[in-house]
């Protein structure tokens, strides 16, 4: 059994690395081992990924597909089971989540969704609810308050031009 110190790598393991281009008698010089002339021979040629020899490359040839909206809304999600974590007759919005660890405030609102049972009476005052959250609420004798809707940056500007026309 050898020690530590006597550890060597396998034979093999270690390779000399190519000194190109330091004169002729390393056997690499002139040329670098390149041969002579041609694309593979210069500079700067075929070191990125897909490169086919000049041929279009795959990533162009097939077709793009896809879209992204940049203009989409994320919305966190509550189940209308979870409110009932929350003291009856509260108002339930951002805030109130966050604080119950429900919702993070990270998105762009929040929507009540699901279907299920509430025992308390909620003023919920979110950015949407779907209608069968909305049907279980008011149900258990709670009201919905949804908040306006937020405006897109075109919406304000027909809105500056209407305010300005009447002005």
């Amino acid at each position: 059994m050898s020690s530590l110190n006597q550890l060597k790598a396998p034979r093999g393991a270690t390779k000399v690395r190519k000194r190109v281009g330091r004169g002729q008698g390393s056997g690499l010089g002139k040329t670098a081992g390149r041969g002579a002339k041609g694309q593979k021979a210069r500079s700067g040629n075929m070191h990125f990924e897909g490169f086919e020899g000049g041929q279009m490359p795959l990533q162009r040839r097939l077709p793009k597909f896809g879209f992204t909206n940049h203009f989409r809304l994320e919305f966190e999600e509550v189940q209308v089971t979870d409110l009932a974590g929350l003291p009856a007759g509260s108002v339930v919005d951002l805030q109130a989540l966050k604080g119950a660890g429900l919702a993070r405030g990270k998105g762009d609102g929040v929507v009540v969704l699901g279907k299920g049972e509430l025992t308390g009476a909620y003023t919920v005052r979110v950015e949407r609810v779907t209608a069968g959250a909305r049907e279980v609420i008011e149900k258990a004798g709670g009201k919905v308050e949804p908040l306006p809707k937020r405006q897109t940056m075109g919406e304000k500007q027909k809105a500056e031009k209407k305010a300005k026309g009447k002005a």
